[in-house]
C-alpha cells in the first residue's frame, strides 16, 4: 500500500504553498527574475526518507509557480553532513538549495567532533518547509516474537532480552537516533544502534527483519504501518499526529516528558545574494 503526496504531505506537515510563497523572498518572486534555469535541490540523505518525501512534493509545485524545473539531488552521507557541505560550498546564484534538517543544522554540530561546515556561517536560511513527529515502529516478527502491543511491552523485552534487539536509523546524530538515545536513556535500557545513510535503506532492512525497530519520520513510515508491513508503537512528540490520532504519544504510553520531532526547511549557502533572503 502507498500515500498519495497529499496523505504524505498532511502527515509531515508541510505548510500549504499558498503559505509557503509569502514566504519566499520578494524578489525571487518578481516576474522575469530569479530563476532563469533548473534549481537544484540538494537531499542530504538518500531516497525515500522523510527529508527526500518533502523535496519531491514541494519541487513540481515550485516549478509550477516560478516556470524552471526543481530538480532533487540526493546526496547522503556522515547524518547529512555531506550533502549539507556541497551546498556551502556552492556558488550564491540560487541554483543550488539544500532541504536542511534539524540534524544538519541542529543536532550535528554538537555530535560530530569536526564539521564541514559552521551551520551558521555557512548558510542562508530560505523558509521553513515542515515540523514532524517520529514514530516508534517495530519488525512485525519482532513484535511477535517479544510480545510487543505497546511500548510497555518493548520496555518490557528490552528489559528481559538486554542487547537482543537493535533499532536502525537515517545516520548518526540525526532525530531518529537521538530518540532512540533518550529512550534508551529514560528507560534504563540498551539497544544497539546500527546508523545507514537514510531513512528509505534503514526501512528496508526493517521491514525485511534485519533489524527490529526504529524511531522513523512518520511520513517516510506510515506507507508502511498503513500496510500492515510495520507496527506502530506511539509517536514521539509532545502530542498525538493528526495524521494518526489513535496512536499514542510516548509520553501518554509510560515515559512523561518525551517528547522529539523534527523540522525541515530550505537553505542557500551564505554568499546567496540580500535579494533572495529578505
Amino acid at each position: 500500500m502507498t500515500l498519495n503526496r497529499r496523505e504524505l504531505v498532511a502527515a509531515a506537515g508541510l505548510l500549504p504553498l499558498s503559505t509557503l510563497l509569502p514566504l519566499l523572498p520578494t524578489a525571487a518572486r518578481a516576474q522575469g527574475a530569479w530563476p532563469t534555469k533548473p534549481v537544484r535541490i540538494v537531499v542530504p540523505f538518500a531516497a525515500s526518507g522523510t527529508t527526500d518525501i518533502l523535496a519531491r512534493a514541494l519541487a513540481p509545485e515550485l516549478q509550477r509557480v516560478f516556470g524552471q524545473p526543481f530538480v532533487v539531488d540526493n546526496k547522503p552521507g556522515a547524518g547529512g553532513n555531506s550533502g549539507a557541505a556541497e551546498v556551502a560550498k556552492s556558488a550564491g546564484d540560487g541554483y543550488t538549495l539544500l532541504m536542511g534538517t534539524v540534524g544538519t543544522h541542529a543536532i550535528n554540530p554538537s555530535v560530530y567532533p569536526k564539521m564541514p561546515y559552521d551551520h551558521v556561517r555557512d548558510f542562508a536560511p530560505v523558509t521553513l518547509v515542515a515540523g514532524v513527529p517520529n514514530v516508534l515502529v517495530i519488525n512485525q516478527a519482532a513484535a511477535q516474537k517479544y510480545k510487543v502491543d505497546s511500548v510497555a511491552d518493548l520496555v518490557k523485552a528490552l528489559k528481559a532480552n538486554p542487547g537482543r534487539l537493535n533499532m536502525a536509523s537515517s545516520g548518526n546524530g540525526t532525530s531518529i537516533h537521538l530518540a532512540g538515545e533518550l529512550f534508551k536513556a529514560m528507560t534504563g535500557t540498551f539497544m544497539l544502534h546500527l546508523p545507514y545513510r537514510g531513512s528509505g535503506p534503514a526501512l528496508i532492512d526493517l521491514i525485511a527483519g534485519n533489524t527490529d525497530l526504529m524511531f522513523d519520520n512518520l511520513p517516510s513510515a506510515m506507507p508502511h504501518i498503513k500496510s500492515g508491513r510495520l507496527k506502530a508503537l506511539a509517536v514521539t512528540t509532545a502530542r498525538r499526529s493528526t495524521a494518526m490520532p489513535d496512536l499514542p504519544t510516548v509520553a501518554e504510553s509510560g515515559l512523561p516528558g518525551f517528547d522529539i520531532g523534527t523540522w525541515f526547511g530550505l537553505f542557500g549557502p551564505a554568499r546567496l545574494s540580500a535579494e533572495m533572503t529578505q
